[in-house]
């Protein structure tokens, strides 16, 4: 078996994995490409593991690991989506920038001007 094949898919796979974080604005579609990358890592752990005939099948261990990481990634990652679905009722990421709660917006410079509650003269 030639390791260029197996190495171009993972790049392929990587490549779309990064182009999925990069572009998407959902939250569950970043979640997947994020698993598309570490698929792309683990395929050429697995193939270099056969093209070096490793004794001890290290990448294949790694492999194991790095599948067990990925699925404890994604259901964390996956609660604290549906979390903050359920609070802010949108999964677009460009939407969930400000994460604090009560927290208000800093006032704009054409703001009519307000009362000084001290004395109720306007300022």
């Amino acid at each position: 078996m030639h390791l260029a094949y197996p190495a171009v898919l993972a790049a392929l796979l990587f490549c779309t994995g990064l182009y999925g974080v990069l572009a998407r604005r959902n939250a569950i579609l970043v979640l997947m490409s994020v698993e598309l990358m570490l698929n792309a890592v683990n395929l050429n752990l697995v193939a270099f593991d056969v093209w070096l005939r490793d004794t001890l099948h290290a990448g294949q261990a790694l492999t194991l690991f790095t599948i067990a990481i990925a699925a404890a990634e994604i259901g964390i990652g996956l609660a604290i989506v549906l979390m903050v679905y359920r609070n802010r009722g949108t999964a677009d990421i460009d939407r969930l920038r400000d994460t604090a709660e009560g927290h208000e917006p800093a006032p704009t410079t054409d703001a009519a001007p307000t009362a000084d509650r001290a004395t109720g003269a306007a300022a």
